[in-house]
């Protein structure tokens, strides 16, 4: 009988035949993941990824924001491969480990201008949804408070606390109630979602956000009963709308009139997303507490919470914590990604590949007889970039220039992203809006953009072209 310890097994590396993956899935992986194909990643580099039957993709999704740095960067690989040869699992109740402290390290700096000085004590846990809870339960204990207000069209996660923080899409948490209670609901400043024309201006949207929310104070959970108020920089599965700085500053003066804590969700907008290292440094407002996960890893789970000294003290021994929380091989990517970030100019890289993207994409919305008819609007921040098309079931959106013989399909996003997939392009949706998503790798070239923008025209196109010829 061979020694435990010393046996080596020989692990399947062996591609197996698409057939084969879809038959294995289909039978045995649940269905409530909802996958957008049934192809599979056999390997990435940077942007591009292989599928099993071996078609390359140029990935704008970079796993919903998380390979911050494109897939299997050099440095985080060779982290990763060093640490798994030291030590696995460091169960963080028992010991720290060695990333584990080099990576609050990196982050006390790289926090610096988003909280002034003051966020600088940290918990670390596997998912943003993880993140999340932390962040609720902190609040509570630091204001001995129970309610919750969160945004109009927010996405915080799908863990019993995070889906009740939850309000953009009922898919998320339908038929699993009762979810907790003490959670209340205010508008986000974004045309769309409060029945305003687009062109209504951000000060308008943001005073008629204002005036919802000292109703919701007043009318459905009394200041003294909120601990927080949770918000993302840039609402994310709401339709990606960057928050106007205003709005923020308001929201701050709020919670600093009324004791309540501000919890900025930086789990997709952070770690050079939006240009700045976190999307509130935007708008000059310190919160409370910031939520973190996704890019900071590239790709291995990690989360976290971070806030001041003395709003995390006010939790006893015991009451965070987690069996892989802070896990030392995921610390240790972090650590090499934050790395990355610090030493290049990363977020140089950031704003000239979003004035590109941009240009390009408002470009193919004022093409008007190539399909830029069927576009609402161009939007976002950084590399966090939306196209909201017209909509035959709003009112607001539902008119365009082609006339009334043309009728819109619905979920125009949708057709496009297919045919975008079909020239090679993996882009997202988002929200219960007809609205794609760009979140490409932070290293994206000016190639690879370029490329993008391209598949995007074409598919644009294609789409307009076949709506039109149906309603002729």
């Amino acid at each position: 009988m061979p020694s435990i310890i010393n046996t080596k097994v020989q692990a399947e590396s062996d591609v197996l035949p698409t057939v084969e993956y879809q038959k294995i899935a289909n039978k045995h992986i649940t269905k409530a993941v909802g996958r957008l194909r049934d192809h599979v990643f056999v390997s990435g580099q940077g942007l591009q990824v292989i599928t099993s039957d071996g078609r390359e993709l140029l990935d704008f999704t970079a796993g919903i924001g998380v390979t911050s740095l494109g897939h299997c960067h050099p440095a985080v690989t060779a982290a990763i491969i060093h640490q798994a040869q030291q030590v696995i699992h460091v169960q963080c109740a028992i010991a720290l480990s060695d990333p584990y402290v080099k990576l609050v390290k990196n982050l006390v700096p790289m926090l610096e201008p988003a909280g002034k000085g003051d966020l600088s004590s940290f918990f670390f846990w596997n998912s943003g949804s993880e993140a999340i809870e932390a962040a609720i339960k902190v609040a509570r204990m630091k204001t001995k408070r129970n309610n919750i207000i969160v945004m109009q069209g927010a996405y915080h996660g799908r863990t019993s606390g995070a889906a009740a923080l939850t309000r953009s899409k009922t898919s998320f948490f339908a038929g699993t109630g009762p979810l907790m209670p003490c959670v209340y609901t205010t508008a986000y400043p974004y045309w769309h979602a409060m029945g305003l024309p687009i062109d209504t201006p951000e000060q308008v949207l943001v005073d008629q956000a204002v005036h919802q929310l000292n109703q919701v104070l007043a009318q459905q959970t009394a200041p003294e009963d909120t601990a927080a108020i949770f918000i993302e920089p840039v609402i994310g599965e709401g339709g990606y709308v960057p928050c106007p700085p205003a709005y923020l500053r308001a929201i701050r003066e709020v919670c600093d009139q009324h004791g309540i804590l501000m919890i900025a969700d930086e789990i997709q907008t952070g770690f050079g997303r939006t240009g700045k290292m976190f999307a509130i440094e935007h708008s000059g407002v310190v919160p409370d507490l910031i939520t973190i996960a996704k890019g900071f890893a590239n790709g291995m789970p990690l989360s976290g919470i971070v806030t001041r000294k003395e709003i995390m003290d006010c939790m006893p021994a015991g009451s965070l914590g987690g069996t892989y929380s802070g896990n030392a091989v995921s610390c240790a990517a972090a650590v090499a990604t934050t790395d990355v970030m610090m030493q290049t100019d990363l977020l140089s890289n950031v704003k000239s590949r979003s004035d590109q993207i941009f240009a390009g994409l408002r470009a193919i919305a004022a093409d008007e007889k190539n399909g830029g008819w069927m576009i609402s609007e161009v939007r976002g921040i950084g590399l966090m970039i939306a196209i909201e098309f017209k909509d035959p079931a709003s009112p607001i959106t539902q008119h365009h220039s082609q006339g009334e013989n043309v009728k819109l399909p619905s979920y125009l996003n949708k057709l496009v992203q297919d045919e975008c997939y079909d020239r090679d392009l993996v882009i997202l949706t988002t929200s219960i809006y007809p609205v794609l998503r760009l979140v490409p790798a932070l290293i994206v070239s000016e190639e690879e953009a370029e490329r993008a923008l391209e598949i995007i025209r074409e598919s644009i196109k294609a789409v307009s072209d076949r709506v039109l010829a149906s309603s002729s």
